[in-house]
């Protein structure tokens, strides 16, 4: 016998938002480490705002953001998202859970990229998960 939920996988209050890295990111970052700090931050992941894919979910009732996105410089031979957490009471933080990388050398083998973000996407929304428990 499975398990079957009508419950959606994230709480409804999160709302994704995949189109562009929302400037709430670079706000929080420049007040916590300056601009010259922030701009360099995660490769420039959240100024340049040009590597993609990026899933992101935005709690627009707390102003938090949960974002996941290719925090490594682009020439490395590994590339890896990151998970990065803009909380309702300010600043940004990493998450830290499993590495989801992959090997530019080996596009094919796996992990693939692709993998990689699929894994990354279940890491976000199992945060989103028990974050809500605690708000």
């Amino acid at each position: 016998m499975g398990f079957h939920s009508d419950q959606p996988l994230v709480p409804a209050v999160w709302q994704r938002h995949d189109t562009e890295i929302l400037p709430l990111w670079r706000e929080r970052l420049c007040a916590a480490m300056g601009p010259t700090a922030a701009s360099r931050y995660a490769a420039g992941l959240f100024f340049e705002d040009r590597r993609r894919p990026i899933a992101q979910w935005f709690n627009p009732a707390l102003n938090a953001a949960l974002l996941v996105g290719i925090e490594t410089s682009a020439e490395w031979p590994v590339q890896r998202f990151g998970l990065f957490y803009a909380a309702a009471d300010g600043g940004v933080i990493k998450v830290r859970t499993t590495t989801h990388e992959w090997y530019t050398r080996t596009p094919k083998q796996s992990p693939t990229e692709e993998e990689s973000f699929a894994a990354a996407i279940i890491s976000a929304e199992s945060f989103l998960q028990v974050e809500m428990d605690f708000i």
